[in-house]
């Protein structure tokens, strides 16, 4: 099915306003930031301290804010200190 013209049309960096723009690479900078932190110490982190499935969990980091957020408070066992 057409759509009008305009009406799905995709946004463009040329059409965003400067703030837009500023807005949008902070938004980029933290999510890669998260997703870095998240899958750096998913890949230090030894099998047992994981909660589930490294794979999924390397998948799961990958889905925008929410997967980084979520393994960084619930995806890691913290080990038993002697």
């Amino acid at each position: 099915m057409d759509h009008p013209e305009g009406r799905c049309r995709q946004r463009r960096w040329s059409d965003m306003s400067r703030g837009q723009r500023k807005w949008l690479v902070l938004a980029a900078g933290v999510q890669l930031s998260l997703a870095g932190a998240a899958w750096t110490d998913l890949a230090r982190r030894p099998e047992g301290e994981v909660r589930g499935k490294k794979w999924q969990w390397a998948l799961a980091i990958g889905v925008n804010f929410v997967g980084p957020i979520s393994y960084l408070r619930w995806g890691r066992v913290q080990p038993a200190h002697s």
